[in-house]
């Protein structure tokens, strides 16, 4: 395959593992990390139409298979991790590459109120893209707009409705990168903001596996249908408390397990495959089923082609048990 020429770095058959918070997978056909904008737009605009693109944060809510991913992986950093604060209009403007933590550290500082963001692990284009929330207050409360690049390398503007925010999920068009989002946010008092971030992190460091390999929540919380404060916006039901009810904390497949500390965390405990972790979440879904008639939705997500056997739907499965 014959790429076109960048100014940033292109690199082919690139592994992936070191570039996700789990550490499993394998190559990628490429990895391009661009310059700047330009850069981007002019590669997307010269590459193959039937070349898939694949745009990556941080991975920190991604397993990549060991099989690789037969596209071009598109990870941005310098240069998109920007973040402009207007404290009189109440806007943040972020880069996609800049991380959440500190667009949440840095509104705050500026008297401006995203602390909902402060222990959201990843980047905002992540968070734009998956429509991330926490303490009940979502990506999509806030959003104002985002300018994204096309496939075709063209820059476009993406209102609300142009991603029709969901529960854990957008309708970006495939291939599309997002490269900055702006962001609407109340004022606040800088030191109020400050300690309630403080507190957040305590509750976080206290309830969740912060020091092993993991990627987030593993599964949406069942009763997650919508994000903006609609009547089936309700999160009683938690997706620990049916894994717990279904006997599965600590629960193990190979390296990777269900954590001890919140089961609804799965870990790399070590030497944990990509299939070992698949595999793991589609046994839990099928146990939980059996269980509860629960159907747990990934919210991690899963790309790539397996290296050996195909893991199978656990739900799919346990429906025919």
């Amino acid at each position: 395959m014959t790429y076109p020429d960048v100014r940033g770095k292109l690199t082919e058959n690139r592994v992936l593992s070191d570039l996700t918070w789990l550490r499993v997978g394998g190559p990628a056909d490429a990895l391009f990390q661009p310059a700047d904008l330009e850069d981007l737009q002019s590669f997307l605009s010269a590459l193959d139409p039937s070349v898939e693109v694949f745009p990556m944060g941080v991975g920190s809510n991604l397993i990549v298979r060991d099989g690789g991913l037969r596209a071009v992986v598109i990870r941005m950093g310098r240069g998109f991790n920007g973040i402009e604060i207007d404290a009189e209009a109440g806007r943040v403007t972020a880069g996609v590459a800049a991380l959440d933590a500190h667009v949440a550290r840095k509104a705050a500082a500026a008297g401006l109120d995203l602390t909902f963001l402060r222990t959201i692990p990843g980047a905002i284009g992540g968070a734009v893209r998956m429509n991330a929330g926490c303490y009940g207050t979502y990506v999509a409360d806030h959003f104002v707009s985002a300018t994204a690049v096309t496939r075709a390398g063209e820059i476009v503007t993406l209102t609300a409705d142009d991603l029709n925010f969901q529960y854990r999920q957008t309708d970006l068009p495939e291939g599309w990168v997002i490269v900055e989002a702006t962001f609407s946010a109340e004022h606040g008092d800088p030191e109020m903001l400050e300690t309630r971030m403080a507190d957040q992190l305590a509750k976080r460091d206290a309830t969740q596996p912060v020091k092993d390999r993991t990627a987030g929540s593993t599964f949406r919380n069942p009763a997650g249908f919508s994000s903006t404060g609609k009547a089936d916006d309700v999160h009683d039901l938690k997706a620990w408390k049916v894994i717990d009810d279904a006997g599965l904390r600590g629960f193990s497949i190979g390296g990777a397990q269900m954590s001890e500390k919140h089961s609804n965390f799965m870990i790399n405990t070590g030497e944990a495959t990509a299939h070992d972790l698949e595999e793991l979440g589609e046994t839990v879904r099928k146990k939980v089923f059996q269980n509860s008639g629960i159907a747990l939705q990934w919210e991690i997500k899963r790309v790539g082609v397996f290296a050996g056997p195909e893991v199978l739907d656990g739900l799919t499965e346990a429906e025919d048990t």
